[in-house]
């Protein structure tokens, strides 16, 4: 199976096309103003998708089987409270157990939000997609929802899965779309929609594994650093829209370094802390620790700066040496903004060569406790490709990452 950027285009645009058609059908159903959230194409494999439900939640969903144009499953998945709320609306009655009134009332909420979800892509894709007698599942793991499913992905195995929220206006009701396509129809698709010879499947895999092995250094040399046992954990390879990334900015002060990086790839890199995070990071780098009168400081800036090269090294040096190629980056750029406005600078510099991006959903955890940071490994969509053609996926676990970093002048 080979991909390119155009047909992932294509696949994103028709996920965001049937969020909006399912958005619209639970306003004129509900009469609650919705609109859509983040929609994401997740390179995810299955431990990831399964810890994503083991959250301790209760969560309720409604399931389609899809044939014809389209084939696999359609999920949609409710939290249990925000399946209540939506009852109540429906029904004018609140409720805290599925009896068969709101168990049936939830089940055509979910069908209506899926039948939307899909005619999206059937309507781009000029096909007929069948659906299913929809089925009403239940569970506070993943289990209920994917065991029986053949199209999950087993827990090492990659899966590229189509995510999709909308929120209700005013309200705490929110929900998931999960599209698990059987990979043959996949394959078919990309062959219709690839406009270049493209990139083997296996490739991205072993750029996924790549990244895996930059945050194992990346957590060796914090630790390192700052004496603060680290782990750095990616989640999944996202592919979204440029425009899309400050939404998923959580909107509040954040503190962080941003890097350019010149070579086979070339992109961006950026590590964002919330305040606080930030404001322990540095203490523990500091051996008289910051002082408390100055707050976060030149002292904490540089103390943030040095790490941030450290991480970049860590990732950035890894690739380079699977890749058998050089990879340079520009001395750090020290961010201390709110929200949106800390990646707009380089989304408007991205923006203007390509519209989409490769981006890591990354959690580190310190000490036991998992700090509120963000890592956006940005690859230019086109050096990427050309990276991952040449790629040997044999080197990856043959090569060492081999960290190396020079100190940072404090500006």
């Amino acid at each position: 199976m080979r991909l390119d950027v155009n047909a992932l285009g294509v696949f994103y645009r028709i996920a965001r096309e049937g969020a909006g058609l399912a958005a619209g059908r639970l306003t004129r159903m509900t009469g609650v103003e919705t609109r859509v959230g983040v929609t994401k194409l997740n390179f995810m494999r299955g431990e990831e998708i399964r810890r994503d439900f083991e959250d301790g939640s209760e969560k309720v969903g409604v399931r389609v089987k899809l044939t014809g144009g389209l084939d696999g499953h359609s999920i949609v998945v409710f939290e249990r409270e925000s399946a209540f709320r939506i009852v109540e609306t429906l029904l004018s009655e609140s409720s805290d157990e599925f009896d068969q009134m709101t168990q049936s009332a939830t089940t055509e909420v979910g069908h209506i939000m899926n039948s939307g979800f899909i005619d999206g892509w059937a309507d781009v894709l000029e096909t007929v997609i069948d659906v299913s007698t929809p089925e009403f599942v239940a569970g506070a793991s993943a289990e209920p929802f994917f065991a029986d499913i053949e199209e999950a992905p087993g827990d090492d195995d990659l899966a590229l899965l189509f995510q999709s929220q909308i929120e209700a206006v005013g309200t705490e009701i929110g929900f998931s779309h999960y599209l698990f396509p059987r990979q043959e129809t996949m394959a078919r698709l990309l062959e219709q929609l690839r406009t270049n010879e493209g990139i083997e499947y296996n490739k991205l895999d072993g750029f996924d594994r790549m990244a895996e092995q930059g945050a194992e250094e990346v957590a060796k040399t914090a630790t390192t650093l700052t004496g603060i046992e680290t782990n750095v954990e990616i989640r999944r390879l996202n592919f979204v829209s440029l425009e899309t990334i400050p939404e998923t900015v959580s909107n509040e002060t954040l503190v962080g370094v941003a890097f350019e990086f010149d070579g086979t790839p070339s992109g961006y890199l950026l590590f964002l802390f919330d305040e606080e995070s930030a404001y322990e990071i540095a203490d523990a780098m500091i051996p008289m620790g910051l002082d408390e009168n100055e707050g976060f400081g030149e002292m904490g800036k540089s103390a943030i700066m040095e790490l941030g090269n450290i991480m970049a090294s860590g990732f950035l040096d890894g690739w380079a040496n699977v890749l058998d190629t050089a990879i340079d980056h520009s001395t750090p750029e020290f961010i201390h903004d709110i929200g949106a406005a800390a990646v707009d600078p380089v989304i408007i510099q991205l923006g203007e060569n390509q519209d989409f991006a490769f981006v890591f959903d990354t959690v580190v955890t310190a000490d036991g406790r998992e700090f509120d940071c963000d890592i956006y490994a940005i690859p230019d969509e086109s050096d990427l490709e050309r990276a991952l053609n040449d790629l040997d996926v044999d080197r990856i676990d043959e090569t060492p990452t081999t960290a190396k970093f020079e100190e940072v002048e404090n500006s």
